[in-house]
């Protein structure tokens, strides 16, 4: 096993915010993606009182194999009090930026496209100032050998109206496969980042993959041209830490120095944001980009 290199010590969770933080989630019932996939960053984000919120239960239908939530078969259960507390922790919480995720739904009907819709307008009805982030799976369906996603399931979600719309592919093309679950695909992800777009030109997207899988750094610039191909205009890149042994092992650390490089060639590329660093998480310090939505929405 490789060891794990200076630049990637965090710092422990303390007191204050972060504890606050930990008691309204609790209080509430709600899951995050900050303790179920191991995080690094949940002091950093906590103690800002920030948290990246995880709907439609904390177990997933799929089993990628970098990822430390626990796979399994929910049998479509789906709280339907959940999109009201969730409301209620954005307002205890006093965000004004709030991401969304949740496990893998290949159970469910729609995916879990219309219990995501129904979380962001909950949100928004309680105070249409809080900007929305969902970080939404594929909600494809069909065979895994001929998936596909499905536009009407797309659409629930723009029609919530969200300020971002992020999907993640991951990792880079080749090592798709290995990666993720056989019933994800690197086209998939693109296509429905396309889709995202076709169905609302308006629409702020967001991508991002991890480094240190194995993945040549032609193979990251490969990725980042794919994605503003199909018209993606945020990007994050984040250095793949291994949860449990269980898990991929890690290949190699990325240098800051690259990280750097990936950061310009992005920026080049014609993205309006790019987060590229050891540390970074799709949803890692994702108000930043608050900005660049407001100003969008002045044009």
């Amino acid at each position: 096993m490789i060891r794990k290199p200076e630049w990637l010590r965090v710092k422990l969770p303390g007191q204050g915010e972060y504890r606050e933080v930990d008691k309204i989630l609790k209080d509430l019932n709600l899951h995050t993606v900050c303790r179920s996939a191991h995080c690094p960053n949940i002091a950093d984000c906590w103690g800002q009182r920030t948290a990246t919120i995880m709907i439609l239960g904390d177990v997933c239908t799929r089993f990628c194999r970098f990822c430390a939530v626990t796979s399994g078969n929910p049998k479509g259960y789906v709280d339907e009090t959940e999109p009201g507390r969730v409301a209620q922790a954005v307002k205890r919480m006093g965000l004004r930026y709030v991401v969304l995720t949740s496990v893998d739904r290949d159970d469910l009907e729609d995916g879990g496209a219309e219990h995501f819709a129904r979380t962001i307008r909950s949100i928004k009805e309680q105070d249409s100032n809080v900007l929305v982030e969902p970080l939404i799976p594929d909600f494809a369906d069909g065979p895994v050998v001929a998936r596909y996603p499905v536009p009407s399931r797309l659409k629930k979600i723009i029609d919530a109206k969200p300020d971002v719309i992020a999907h993640n592919l991951e990792t880079v093309e080749p090592l798709t496969s290995n990666v993720r679950d056989k019933r994800a695909s690197y086209q998939i992800s693109l296509d429905v980042l396309k889709t995202l777009k076709e169905l609302e030109p308006r629409a702020v997207t967001k991508s991002g993959i991890m480094v240190g899988l194995g993945e040549r750094d032609d193979e990251v610039y490969q990725a980042l041209q794919d994605m503003r191909g199909v018209g993606v205009e945020i990007v994050t890149i984040g250095q793949y830490l291994q949860p449990t042994r269980r898990h991929l092992e890690v290949k190699r650390f990325v240098t800051p120095e690259q990280f750097k490089e990936y950061k310009k060639k992005a920026i080049k590329m014609g993205f309006l944001s790019a987060a590229c660093a050891p540390l970074v998480r799709s949803s890692y310090h994702a108000a930043d980009v608050a900005v660049l939505i407001r100003n969008r929405r002045r044009q």
